[in-house]
This record gives C-alpha cells, structure tokens and sequence, in this order.
C-alpha cells in the first residue's frame, strides 16, 4: 500500500513540473537520465532561463500611425518662428582721428597736380630729386620747393610756360627728352638763378629762350631748331658754359660768338655751309688759344671745312667734318 502511494505522489509532481516549467527543446529524454535519484525540489536549476530572449523579426513592426502613403503631397510642416533676442546696444567705440594730409598746400607728398595727385605720389621724389619718367604727363607738374633735380622724360608734354618753374630757387637740372614740346615760354628757365643743366633733345622745338647765365650744359638735340629761333649772340654771356649740342637740327650757321669755356660743340647734320673766320679764333690775335674746346664736330653739313683753314688755328683739334 505504501508503494503505490509514494508512485501517486511521484507522478503528480511530475506533472505540475510539465505545467508550470517553460518548454525545452533539449531535454535530455533519453534512457541515461536517472529518474530515481532525480532531485525534483530542485527542478529550476534543470532549465537554462538565458535563452529566453525575445526574437523580433524585421518587418513584422507596425508603422507609427501617422505615416502617410508616399504619392500623397504633404505640405511641409511649420517651423516654429525663433525666439526673438533682445538687442544690446553696444558701447561707442573711442578711435584717434587719423592725422589729415593737406594736399591744396605744398603736403607731404608735394603739391598738387592737376590729376589729383600731389607729384610726390604720381612720380618718385627721393630727397630732392623728383622722377616722372614716362607717366604720361601733358605739362610740367607743380614740383616741390626744394627740388634740385627733374626729370621728365618720355611724356606727353608739349609746352613749358612761364611759371612752370617759378620759385624754384635751388633747380640745377631740367630733363625733359623725349617729350612732344612744340613752344617753350621766353622766361621758362630765365629766372632760375641755380639752373646748370637743360636737356631738351627729341622734341619739337624751333627756338630757344633765353638762359640764365648759370648754364653749364645744353642738349637740345633732334629738334626742329632754326637760326631765326636763336637770338643773336644767344651764348655770348653763358661764361660757365661747358657742352653745347645741337646736333640733327635745321640750322645754316653756326651760332656765334661761342664762350671761351666751351670744351664739347656738336652741331652735326643742320645745313651749316659757311663759316666765319672768327667762328673759333680771334683772328686778330695770333697768339689767342682755346685748349678747352677739343670736341667739335660738323660731320653731316654741306659745308666743306678745307675752305676756312684760318678758322681753325687756335684750337687743340681740327673739327671732325667734310674736308673735301
């Protein structure tokens, strides 16, 4: 009686374990297992609970229910406008004015040119110095007082008035080749009392005005000179003059009398055909000598220089030209 009773209780556990436990698919429920000595009070140590993890198939998620088919046009939704920001007015900042250049009077970068620009910016002032090569000027510019030296070569100056160099008292040099310069004013170089140097050569020029008595060199080379634009005795009085060229012109003689300090005298290719007999020499001082004047040169004249052998006796070097 005890036997079957202990077979009753045995299977009702068993079958409350199959009720209540979770299914296995590996249970071990082969012949090997030792359901005599099985210890069912400890039946949850017999079932591997890690294994219960849920599986989610892809596709099988519902869509949020405000999805809308694809073709269906849909305005876009509305941005919130932003949070307006109190503006902070700022504080005035405090600058130093910058200091004015004054370029009505004569400025830092010298006077002021008709373009503009004071000359110290359109051409190079370095010290007293100022260069405007070939920068397209029409006239003389306004210069610096203290200018010494000025070149303006290669422009497209035509005149020099009367008071394009007024006031320049310490001007010793002017260069102005290769410019377009058809008349030059009587007193354009006549009040500029340090004046030394004029370089007037590839222009258009007719006449020369008069020159202070300062003048040292003079190149007035390929111009359109003529002897009724050179005043009589024109260089008499330019007693410090060293170099006078005035070669490729249109002159018929040779302007004299010519300073005793003249070393250079070039007046090549002109229509020079005669010559005076106190051209160089005096011919009535036998003895009268001119060592300083070595260069002079007449090549390029109709004049044939065997004719005037008495012209030529004081001097160191017979003039280069046509002998014959």
């Amino acid at each position: 009686m005890k036997q079957p009773l202990t077979c009753l209780a045995l299977a009702l556990s068993l079958l409350e374990v199959c009720l209540c436990a979770p299914r296995r698919e590996n249970y071990d429920l082969t012949g090997e297992t030792d359901w005599e000595n099985i210890d069912l009070t400890n039946y949850r140590d017999l079932y591997d609970y890690d294994d219960l993890e849920p599986i989610i198939e892809v596709g099988t998620v519902a869509p949020p229910p405000n999805v809308l088919p694809v073709n269906q046009n849909v305005p876009p939704p509305e941005t919130p406008p932003p949070a307006l920001e109190e503006e902070v007015p700022l504080r005035p900042r405090t600058t130093t004015p910058l200091p004015r250049l004054d370029f009505e009077g004569p400025g830092l970068f010298g006077p002021q040119t008709g373009l503009g620009l004071p000359t110290c910016l359109l051409c190079v002032c370095i010290s007293t110095s100022v260069y405007c090569d070939d920068v397209d000027l029409e006239y003389v510019p306004p210069l610096p007082k203290d200018t010494t030296y000025f070149y303006a070569r290669f422009n497209k100056i035509k005149r020099v008035g009367g008071n394009d160099f007024l006031n320049l008292n310490k001007l010793k040099r002017i260069d102005l080749t290769g410019n377009h310069i058809t008349e030059l004013h009587e007193d354009a170089f006549l009040k500029l009392p340090a004046l030394q140097e004029l370089l007037l050569a590839e222009n258009k020029i007719r006449s020369l005005p008069e020159l202070p008595v300062t003048m040292r060199y003079i190149d007035a080379r390929n111009n359109q000179l003529l002897s009724a634009g050179i005043r009589p005795e024109a260089f008499k009085g330019l007693t410090q003059l060293e170099f006078l060229y005035l070669s490729y012109n249109r002159l018929d003689f040779i302007p004299i009398p010519l300073p005793e300090s003249l070393r250079s005298f070039h007046i090549q290719h002109n229509n020079i055909q005669t010559m005076h007999k106190e051209t160089f020499c005096n011919h009535h001082d036998t003895t009268h000598q001119r060592r300083a004047l070595e260069d002079i040169r007449l090549d390029g004249n109709p004049i044939n220089l065997s004719h005037y052998p008495q012209a030529y006796f004081c001097l160191p070097r017979l003039p280069t030209g046509r002998m014959q």
